[in-house]
């Protein structure tokens, strides 16, 4: 049995950032100017052309022109540490229905599905927290129905939408009747750190904003995408390699210099024998989905996996235009390939803290 995709929707909130933005952005805030220099290599080498924030033009307009006229809490200050969790959270609990809820809306016209008719709703996120969460949020604005059964997916990190997808197929699995909507959305930009420490430079210079939807049901007999297998490792002795905590001043990441090499190690042996269980051969695959981390994180899959480089260029695509939105983002690549009609079977896969690869065939 599998869970068989009929509508795929993706949304960005409406102010584009552009990488000279961005680097200006990282430049005001950045606290020493010794630190402030090395940000322009660090963006030109992040894979980014294009992101989307959440926080609007405006505060954007004052951060590059060091004005003040909208007010923001994250508008930088001397020896400021940026905005508390709390007021980070006012702005999610704002924010993340809007974009989900076009996300969904997206995906929802796609399948030429009514609202009324979803059964369950599977949400993913890892940027906020709230009770009721953004998943109350969407039964309001969508009209689905009250009794609609919903599934959290919380704080899985990049995967996330993998860890989403395989709760989807469960559910269809289960109740032939399923008509399931997945939504995950991130808001990653409220997470800007206002230290120097290189890591959440770095982390500053790859995230960015945005939404994606899934509408699936049980396994149909048509030419339709299906989500036929799941997969998940957690690679041995990498605790500490990508971590994601709750701070004073926003969630603080640390993003290790040696993960694209543990992935570079690990992948292979682990997607092998997990390929062959499911009856497949690295040779079978017609198309990789591939979270982009960052250009490093591509780099280290494409090295293990020995693939071509038009193998991961969707990736890389998504990457330029949209930068790094977590857990969306594979949603997004999905999108794109299925649109290209890549070759199928498709191989999705995602890394997150653990170090966790998640995978998923697509089929």
């Amino acid at each position: 049995m599998s869970l068989s995709i009929i509508g795929l929707g993706t949304a960005v909130p409406e102010t584009k950032i552009t990488r000279q933005h961005a680097l200006a952005v990282a430049q005001r805030i950045c606290p020493t100017a010794q630190m402030r220099e090395r940000l322009e290599e660090l963006h030109q080498h992040s894979g980014i052309e294009n992101r989307y924030s959440a926080l609007g033009s405006e505060v954007l307009h004052d951060i590059l022109n060091r004005t003040r006229n909208s007010g923001s809490v994250f508008l930088p200050g001397n020896n400021d540490r940026g905005p508390t969790t709390a007021q980070r959270m006012h702005v999610y609990r704002k924010q993340a229905v809007s974009v989900a809820l076009q996300a969904c809306r997206n995906a929802l016209a796609e399948a030429n599905i009514a609202p009324s008719s979803i059964t369950h709703l599977v949400t993913v996120s890892c940027t906020g927290f709230s009770a009721p969460g953004f998943d109350v949020g969407l039964i309001g604005e969508l009209s689905l129905p009250r009794s609609v059964e919903r599934t959290q997916v919380g704080f899985m990190g990049c995967h996330g939408a993998l860890n989403g997808l395989r709760v989807a197929r469960a559910l269809a699995e289960s109740e032939r009747d399923a008509c399931v909507l997945l939504c995950a959305v991130e808001l990653c930009s409220l997470h800007y750190d206002y230290g120097e420490e290189m890591q959440k430079l770095v982390s500053n210079a790859l995230f960015a904003d945005g939404a994606a939807a899934v509408v699936g049901r049980a396994d149909q007999t048509d030419h339709r995408w299906k989500v036929f297998a799941n997969g998940s490792f957690v690679v041995p002795d990498s605790l500490h390699i990508m971590t994601w905590n709750i701070g004073d001043h926003g969630f603080d990441m640390t993003l290790s210099s040696r993960l694209p090499r543990l992935i570079e190690i690990n992948l292979s042996g682990w997607l092998g024998t997990w390929l062959e269980h499911n009856g497949l051969a690295m040779s079978d695959v017609g198309s990789w989905a591939v979270h982009p981390g960052g250009p490093k994180i591509l780099d280290a899959v494409q090295t293990s996996l020995k693939l071509p480089a038009s193998a991961l260029s969707v990736s890389r695509d998504v990457l330029a235009e949209y930068g790094n939105m977590s857990s969306p983002t594979i949603i997004f690549i999905l999108e794109r390939l299925r649109r290209e009609r890549a070759p199928r079977p498709c191989v999705a896969l995602g890394f997150g803290p653990g170090l966790t690869i998640e995978a998923a065939i697509i089929a």
